[in-house]
């Protein structure tokens, strides 16, 4: 019992009341706030906030009004335990405040500043998220004079879109908790909310397949990339369950309130995944990860597929055409963050096409007349655009090369009740990837390998084993044919799935499902190719670089997982590009024009300086710059310039290229020496490697003035710092005048001029790319520092160049 309690605990008998007794409390996570309506001598409603473990309280003798023009008397009362925001029930007569007390509405809240401030100012403005209560409020303290009540408060509605020009709570007279009203409340009758017919209940699972099943009683749906959730609603409760029973509601609390809200006190039980969606509707489960741990400023939307139970009725028996009907109907108005999961019937083949086009992971069959049995019995199937599952971590490497952290993953499944090596992940782990795990790995280390049988360190590595009740989501190229994982990439731990559920999920030992009696072709893999995004790779294996080992197929994964980052410096660019089709070993060449039959380019006629006209392509999408890798391309050259305004270009590039055996430092000192002139211009730069001798420094430009005036700009800026110093550095193109020196290449800012695109592979022993980096990292990142593993770990972190074409400037 605490001081904050004294006056509450005074004023009550807690022999003949059952409020709770007043205790401090620490609260689990968020500000709740309660509205009870409270029919005591003076029929009044008392809001209640939490703060600081007690709910600050105020007795609002008309209640609150959504009308603007309302000014609601409300009197400061003393603190009441958080408990009290889970009374409802009758005080006796006699007693203080006796009387009948309902929940008429409750939510969180958040103060739009310091609370203690407001107070003590006597302005407290606030948002209320309840399922009555809605939107900006503010309490504010009325001036006393000497000897007169200072308890006496305003509560007022703020401007928003809740607005009304009613008071808006007349309707309510029921308990947002138990459905009950007064009178119910006091004659002591059972809550008033229809209830759900079960409590749990195991889902439905959809087998891999590789083949679409022919017929028109197959639904097809996208399949989505979050947390599969149950959520159980009766009347002003919901609870949001993932696979594994755990209960989510307080991490995915927006949508538990949307769920409430929507259900308007009817009982249901829905089925769907929770996902952050960006604004083409793709979900992305490591932006979903992000939220969990920050969840802020997200697009959170729960995609609803199927309705188990509605007004205590079990739909499980159902037609799953019936239950998905029913569903559609109830989500005509649904809150914008809860998303009916729409179906097509038949178009299986023409469904996985566009769903990977879209960058999705896939796609969802189910049978139309199938019952929802809580199996995997085949009802249900799932064709995925790229291979990723599960996986339990029984354990992870160290390298020689650092001194802590993580190096790689080491992945299995259960089999048998055997936990079964599968492989490593070295990649898609970021810096903050890497920190999280050691520390979640520190409490579970464990001295003998999980493994039935363990793999063997490498020469240069240390293993760490670990117990196995973390599950990490993987991204894969394929199995070899000792059931281990090609190319893995982690893409974040799995907290809703049982590590003891983790199974092999191989299409080819569920192709014999009883789909139909024919069925088409295999969609992901066929003869000696694979599909990645819905475009045939041939050849996935041919090995294009040999040291380190790096096949066709690591090549074009690279390229789909950069391109969210990698198209907007090439798509929409006319491009030059360098095709290695039997390797860097063998003969490559260099292509500025379209060649007959060339699949995901855009053609564009473009006139010379002799006003003959030339072909030339570019690329829109991800889809695009697959096509090309497919084809053997490498290398991405790109126009200072968009297709859409070709003469006018929005950037330039200075590629300091320095002689040969030129000490590192020299050359870093020459790109500090470049950032300087264009400062003092006025211009912001950028920093990428370029793969090979030197850097990249790079200017946004608004697209304004053209190619002639660029072009004998960044000339002048050249031929400035060979005047300034003429003993490091050159304008001059020929060779033979760089000894010792470092060319600033100024000559790829003309019309027809390309340079090597942000995020590009080099054709080059190694594969370097030529990566953005930040100005701070340029002592430490050598111009071929970053390789493809290294790339693909830089952007699961910040972008260095997030802001550029925001960032555009104009020249003088």
């Amino acid at each position: 019992m605490t001081s904050k309690l004294n006056k509450y605990n005074e004023k009550r008998n807690f022999d003949r009341t059952l409020e709770p007794e007043g205790i401090t409390e620490i609260a689990e996570e968020g500000l709740r706030f309660v509205v009870q309506h409270h029919m005591a001598r003076k029929e009044h409603y008392d809001l209640r906030l939490e703060w600081d473990g007690v709910l600050l309280s105020w007795a609002v003798p008309k209640g609150p009004s959504y009308d603007t023009r309302d000014k609601r008397l409300a009197v400061h009362v003393e603190e009441h335990p958080l408990e009290y925001r889970n009374f409802e029930g009758t005080i006796p007569k006699g007693e203080y405040g006796g009387g009948i007390i309902m929940i008429w509405d409750e939510g969180d809240w958040e103060p739009y500043g310091n609370v203690e401030e407001g107070l003590r100012e006597g302005v407290l403005k606030f948002i209320l998220k309840g399922t009555r209560l809605k939107g900006k409020w503010a309490l504010v303290q009325l001036k006393a004079k000497e000897g007169e009540n200072k308890d006496n408060w305003l509560l007022l509605k703020e401007k928003d879109e809740y607005v009304k020009t009613d008071n808006g709570i007349s309707e309510f007279t029921t308990s947002i908790r138990t459905g009950r009203t007064m009178k119910e409340i006091e004659e002591g009758e059972d809550e008033k909310f229809t209830k759900n017919p079960f409590e749990v209940t195991d889902v439905q699972l959809a087998k891999l397949v590789k083949a679409v099943p022919k017929g028109d009683e197959w639904l097809y749906e996208m399949k989505y990339d979050g947390y599969r959730i149950l959520s159980f609603i009766e009347g002003n409760r919901v609870r949001l369950i993932t696979r594994n029973g755990n209960d989510y509601t307080k991490r995915f609390k927006d949508v538990a309130y949307s769920l409430v809200n929507f259900a308007g006190g009817r009982a249901m039980i829905l089925d769907g995944e929770m996902t952050i969606t960006d604004v083409s509707g793709k979900t992305d489960f490591q932006a979903l990860q992000s939220y969990m741990k920050n969840p802020k400023g997200k697009n959170l939307t729960y995609i609803i597929f199927d309705l188990l139970a509605l007004d205590g009725a079990d739909l499980r028996g159902k037609r799953l055409i019936d239950r998905k009907e029913t569903l559609e109907a109830l989500m005509i108005n649904a809150p914008k963050n809860l998303y009916y999961s729409r179906h097509v019937r038949g178009f299986g083949k023409e469904s996985f096409t566009a769903a990977c086009e879209a960058g999705m992971e896939g796609i969802v069959g189910k049978r139309d007349d199938s019952t929802y049995s809580g199996t995997r019995n085949g009802d249900w199937i799932k064709l995925k655009c790229d291979k990723r599952q599960e996986f339990v971590i029984g354990g992870y490497t160290l390298t020689d090369k650092k001194t802590r952290g993580v190096s790689s993953i080491l992945l299995g499944v259960y089999q048998s009740g055997d936990l079964v090596y599968t492989g490593r992940a070295g990649t898609g782990l970021s810096e903050r990837d890497m920190k999280e795990l050691e520390k979640k790995f520190e409490s579970i280390k464990r001295m003998e390998p999980p493994f039935k049988l363990a793999p063997k360190p490498k020469s240069n590595e240390e293993i760490t084993w670990l117990e196995p009740t973390l599950v990490a989501e993987i991204k894969f190229a394929e199995w070899t044919g000792e059931n281990l994982l090609r190319q893995a990439s982690f893409k974040g731990l799995r907290t809703d799935k049982d590590p003891k559920e983790i199974k092999m999920e191989k299409a080819d030992e569920e192709i014999q499902l009883p789909l139909s009696k024919e069925t088409e072709r295999p969609m992901e893999t066929g003869g000696n190719s694979i599909i990645i995004k819905g475009i045939k790779i041939t050849n996935p294996d041919k090995v294009i670089f040999e040291d380190p080992e790096i096949t066709k197929a690591d090549v074009i994964r690279y390229y789909e997982e950069v391109s969210e980052r990698m198209l907007p410096y090439v798509s929409h660019r006319v491009l030059s590009i360098v095709r290695c089709p039997k390797g860097i070993s063998q003969t490559c060449f260099f292509k500025k024009h379209p060649g007959p039959g060339s699949k995901g380019i855009v053609i564009i006629p473009v006139s010379g300086s002799d006003r003959e006209t030339e072909d030339y392509f570019y690329i829109e999408n991800t889809s695009g710059l697959i096509s090309e890798t497919q084809m053997g391309t490498l290398e991405f050259h790109t126009w200072g310039s968009r297709v859409d305004d070709l003469e006018k270009p929005d950037m330039m590039v200075f590629d300091l290229d320095p002689d040969e055996g030129m000490d590192p430092s020299t050359v870093r000192q020459g790109v500090r020496d470049m950032k300087n002139i264009l400062t003092e211009l006025s211009l912001n730069s950028y920093l990428k490697t370029s793969g090979g001798k030197g850097y990249h420094v790079v200017v946004p430009l608004k697209p304004a003035v053209t190619w002639e005036v660029v072009h004998d700009f960044t000339r002048s800026v050249a031929e400035v710092m060979e005047k300034k110093w003429p003993d490091r550095y050159t304008s001059n193109v020929r060779k033979a005048k760089r000894t010792n020196k470092i060319f600033i290449d100024w000559i790829r800012n003309g019309r027809g001029a390309t340079s090597i695109a942000p995020y590009s592979i080099r054709a080059r022993k190694g594969a370097r790319i030529s990566m953005p980096i930040d100005w701070e990292e340029l002592d430490t990142v050598a111009p071929d520092g970053v390789n493809m593993e290294d790339a693909l770990r830089r952007i699961r972190g910040n972008d260095p160049w997030k802001d550029f074409f925001q960032n555009n400037q104009q020249l003088k």
